[in-house]
């Protein structure tokens, strides 16, 4: 997989643009100047970069390197910081508690590895952290805008809340749009998208007064 994605992003241009995606635009009031965020599976660059233009401190992972240095080249162009990682977010020693918000925007990884990336992202977050998602539903396999064309590696808003028993879901939606997002989603998709939350300790969980 990582050949397949290093050849796709070889190619000239920016294969799912450079603008962000519209679920994370959408909810752009929520990203704050100085909040730490973690973008997974950022590809090229196109929500890392935005978010950075924001003034937050974003870190931008992905297992292609081509990706990043396309992300890093359109960091510069915008004039903005980008720290990039370079891993395979199944094996990647993540972080714990180290980030006010999560970023996965059509992250899609075989349902054993999905689980296991889904609960490394919760724990990624500081207590009351949030968690956005938008993935392909398994509907998209009847559609041609984009995504794994094995429906294993698609999922709704069920398996979702299975992945993140512990997590606070504000929003939960399987949604048919229209995607236009460079030339490798164009057109009617269905999707699922999620905006999580990780939990504060209650009052005294601790055992303080």
């Amino acid at each position: 997989m990582k050949e397949f994605w290093d050849n796709r992003f070889a190619a000239g241009g920016y294969v799912y643009g450079t603008a962000p995606n519209a679920y994370l635009l959408a909810h752009h009031a929520l990203y704050r100047p100085g909040q730490r965020v973690l973008c997974v599976g950022d590809g090229e660059g196109r929500n890392g970069v935005w978010l950075a233009g924001r003034g937050l401190e974003v870190t931008s992972v992905d297992f292609s390197r081509q990706a990043l240095d396309k992300a890093e080249a359109l960091a510069q162009h915008r004039g903005v910081s980008l720290h990039t990682v370079c891993a395979d977010l199944a094996g990647w020693d993540w972080p714990r508690e180290r980030f006010d918000h999560v970023v996965s925007i059509f992250l899609h990884l075989p349902p054993e590895q999905r689980r296991r990336v889904h609960a490394a992202m919760f724990r990624a977050l500081k207590p009351g952290g949030w968690l956005l998602l938008e993935a392909f539903h398994p509907e998209q396999i009847h559609y041609h805008s984009g995504g794994p064309r094995d429906v294993a590696m698609l999922y709704g808003s069920v398996t979702l809340r299975e992945d993140l028993v512990d997590a606070e879901f504000r929003e939960l939606a399987e949604v048919a749009v229209h995607l236009d997002e460079g030339p490798g989603h164009q057109g009617r998709a269905a999707v699922t998208r999620a905006l999580i939350r990780r939990p504060e300790p209650a009052p005294g969980a601790s055992g303080k007064p």
